[in-house]
C-alpha cells in the first residue's frame, strides 16, 4: 500500500460522509496502513509500568505485559534481543522498556517490541532481591550446615575477576605478603549483562577440572569484585550466580563490593570477605607467623624431649639405689640349682632300674609255652569253623531250612482258603440282602412300576399328564396312549436258573 492510500484511509475515518462513494479497501490493507501509521506516529519510546505475566517460549522469544492502575500494554522481545538484555523481566518488577510500537494484523492488536529494559530506581531492584534472597533461602541454600571449611593453606587458588582492574593487583599482592601461592585467574565480565552468565560459567569451569591434571583444579576460589552502585554490582545478584555458587563443590570465598555492599552470593558463599584483600586473608595463613609458630613449637618439643629425658635418667638412678646386687639376687637360684643337681644322679638310677623291672615283667608274657597254648586255642577255633563249613554240614542245613519253609507254604495256604471262602459267604449274604431290598421282589408280589416321561407316576394328575405311561411287571413292560389302546412291548426276562455252587477255584499256593 503506498502512502496515498494510506491518507486516503486515513481521510475517510475522519470524515465518513466524504467517503460514502469511495473504494472499498480489503481488511489486509486496512491492517497494514494502521501498522505504518503506528510505527511513524511513535517511533522508538520508552515506556514505564509494572511487569505482568511473563511467558518464555520454547523458541527463545519473551511475551510478557507492561501495565499501571488502568491499562496494559503487551511486549515481545525476540530469541536475538533477549540474549542481550541487561535484566530479564519478573512479575511484580516495575521497569522501564525501551522499543518500538507495532502493530499484528491476524489478531488486531498492537503490541511494543522491546529491545532493552532497566528496573526503574533503586527501590524495585531491593524489593527483587529480597524476593530472589527468599525464594533461595526457603530451599535451603543458605543453611550454615551447607558452608564447607576452607582448606588451612591451599596449593591452587582460583580468581574470578576482571584481569584489567585493581582487585586482581590487591589479591596478588597480599597473597605474595603473606605465602605466595599458585594463582589461577578466570576472567570476567564484572558488571553488565555479560556479568552475571561469565561468573557462573567460570565458577562451573574451575569445578569442572580433574584434580591432579595439566591444568589443576583450585583448592579454594574467590569471586572478587570492587565497589559500586547497586547497579553495578546486579550481575552479583543474579539466580544463576546464586545457584552456580551454591553447587560449588570446591570452597568459595566471595568478595564483592564494599564492607558496607551486600550482594546474592554472600549468602550462598562458604566464606564472606568484607573486601577482595580481605579475601586473601582468608585464603591463606601469613608465612612468617606460621614459620615463627613452627619454630616454636620446635623449640617446646625439643625441651620436652630434653627435659623428659633428665627426668627418666634421674629416676633411673634412683631406682638402680634402691635394687639389691646381682649376687643377692641369684644367690636363691644358685641353691635351688645345686640341690636339683644333688637329686639329679639318684633319680635317673632309680627310673633306670624301675623301666628294666617292667621290661622284664612284659617278656616274660612271651615265653615258648604260653605262645604255643596260644597257638592250640587258635587252632580249635579254626577246626570247629572247618566242620562247620564241610560239604555234609551245610547239606544237613540246607535240608533243615527247606522242611521248614514247606511248613510255613501249607500253613499260608491253609489260612488263605479259609479267608477266602470267608469272604464267597459274605458276598452271597450280601446279594441275597440286596434281592430282599430291591424292588423286582415287590414286583414278584404282584406290583408295579409306572412311568410317565421317563419318570415314575405316583399320583393320578401326573398320569393324566402324560402322553406314554410305561407299566413295568415282574415278568416286562407294557405301554399305553392316550387312546386307551395298550401297546404291549413286553420284554422277556431271561429265565433265571438256579445258581450251582460255585466251582473251587484252588489255591493259590
Amino acid at each position: 500500500m503506498s502512502k496515498e492510500q494510506a491518507r486516503d484511509i486515513m481521510d475517510l475515518i475522519d470524515d465518513p460522509q466524504e467517503g460514502a462513494n469511495a473504494p472499498e479497501f480489503s481488511v489486509s490493507e486496512i491492517s497494514g496502513a494502521v501498522k505504518k501509521t503506528l510505527e511513524g506516529a511513535f517511533g522508538r519510546v520508552r515506556v514505564r509500568g509494572e511487569v505482568g505475566r511473563v511467558v518464555r517460549a520454547r523458541s527463545g522469544h519473551l511475551y510478557y505485559d507492561i501495565k499501571d492502575d488502568r491499562n496494559v500494554l503487551s511486549c515481545t522481545t525476540w530469541k536475538g534481543q533477549a540474549a542481550r538484555l541487561t535484566v530479564q523481566p519478573e512479575e511484580g518488577m516495575e521497569v522501564i522498556v525501551t522499543g518500538k510500537l507495532t502493530a499484528y494484523g491476524a489478531q488486531s492488536r498492537y503490541n511494543m517490541n522491546v529491545e532493552d529494559i532497566v528496573v526503574a530506581g533503586e527501590g524495585a531492584l531491593l524489593a527483587m532481591l529480597e524476593k530472589r534472597k527468599a525464594m533461595l533461602a526457603a530451599e535451603g541454600l543458605f543453611a550454615p550446615e551447607r558452608k564447607k571449611p576452607l582448606p588451612y593453606l591451599p596449593e591452587v587458588i582460583g580468581v574470578v575477576t576482571s584481569p584489567t582492574g585493581a582487585v586482581i593487583r590487591d589479591i596478588l599482592h597480599r597473597l605474595r605478603d603473606r605465602f605466595p601461592r599458585k594463582v589461577l585467574i578466570w576472567p570476567v565480565a564484572v558488571q553488565g549483562q555479560n556479568c552475571a552468565p561469565e561468573v557462573s560459567r567460570a565458577i562451573e569451569g574451575f569445578n569442572a577440572l580433574t584434580p591432579g591434571g595439566a591444568l589443576p583444579r583450585p583448592d579454594v576460589l574467590i569471586v572478587a569484585r570492587g565497589g559500586g552502585s547497586i547497579e553495578d554490582l546486579w550481575g552479583f545478584n543474579e539466580e544463576i550466580v546464586a545457584r552456580a555458587a551454591a553447587q560449588s563443590d570446591i570452597p568459595l570465598i566471595s568478595a564483592v563490593g564494599h564492607e558496607t555492599d551486600t550482594t546474592l552470593i554472600d549468602f550462598v558463599s562458604d566464606q564472606r570477605a568484607p573486601t577482595p584483600t580481605a579475601a586473601a586473608e582468608f585464603a591463606v595463613p601469613v608465612r612468617m607467623e606460621l614459620l615463627g609458630w613452627v619454630e616454636q613449637q620446635d623449640a617446646r618439643l625439643t625441651h620436652a624431649l630434653t627435659s623428659g629425658l633428665t627426668r627418666r635418667g634421674e629416676r633411673l638412678r634412683d631406682m638402680s639405689r634402691a635394687l639389691p646386687s646381682a649376687d643377692q639376687l641369684t644367690t636363691h637360684a644358685r641353691q635351688r640349682f645345686d640341690f636339683a643337681e644333688a637329686r639329679l644322679g639318684p633319680a635317673l638310677g632309680k627310673a633306670a632300674q624301675t623301666k628294666r623291672t617292667q621290661l622284664s615283667e612284659r617278656t616274660g608274657a612271651l615265653r615258648p609255652s604260653l605262645l604255643q597254648r596260644g597257638i592250640r586255642e587258635q587252632g580249635a577255633r579254626l577246626t570247629a569253623l572247618e566242620d562247620r563249613l564241610k560239604p555234609e554240614a551245610l547239606t544237613r542245613d540246607l535240608q533243615r531250612k527247606t522242611q521248614d519253609l514247606t511248613t510255613v507254604t501249607h500253613r499260608l495256604k491253609s489260612i488263605a482258603q479259609a479267608a477266602q471262602l470267608d469272604r464267597a459267604q459274605k458276598l452271597d449274604a450280601l446279594e441275597r440282602l440286596r434281592e430282599t431290598l430291591g424292588y423286582k421282589q415287590t414286583l414278584e408280589r404282584g406290583y408295579a412300576v409306572v412311568r410317565g416321561n421317563g419318570a415314575v407316576v405316583t399320583t393320578t394328575e401326573q398320569a393324566a399328564s402324560s402322553d406314554v405311561l410305561e407299566i413295568e411287571f415282574a415278568d416286562g413292560r407294557t405301554t399305553v396312549g392316550n387312546t386307551k389302546t395298550a401297546k404291549l412291548t413286553t420284554a422277556q426276562k431271561p429265565k433265571t436258573k438256579p445258581q450251582k455252587d460255585a466251582p473251587d477255584q484252588g489255591s493259590l499256593f
